[in-house]
């Protein structure tokens, strides 16, 4: 794989979100609306602790979190890490394609 460049010329890798803590998260979408390729999806927890549609009126919702939904979307800017509060992502180069 060739080497990327920013617009000036430097080095760059990209880092990639690789996932997302749903302990740490808590679902405030600061990184859903500055992600601009569908990489995350907000979900809900039902008391039983399994994910499930968050707008469902039948789901007993305890709270909600993000996602990754499209992970071979992410471009690696790292904006959603950059809004994150809770630090709850974990981004890297793993699974950068040859």
């Amino acid at each position: 794989m060739g080497e990327f460049l920013t617009r000036g010329g430097a080095p760059w890798t990209p880092e990639y979100l690789l996932s997302i803590d749903e302990k740490a998260c808590i679902g405030c979408g600061r990184c859903f609306k500055v992600c601009t390729r569908g990489v995350m999806e907000l979900m809900g927890v039902n008391d039983d602790g399994e994910l499930c549609d968050p707008f469902d009126d039948d789901e007993e919702i305890e709270r909600k979190i993000m996602t990754v939904k499209n992970a071979g979307d992410c471009i690696g800017c790292g904006s959603c890490e950059k809004v994150c509060g809770t630090s709850a992502q974990t981004h890297g180069s793993e699974g950068m394609a040859a």
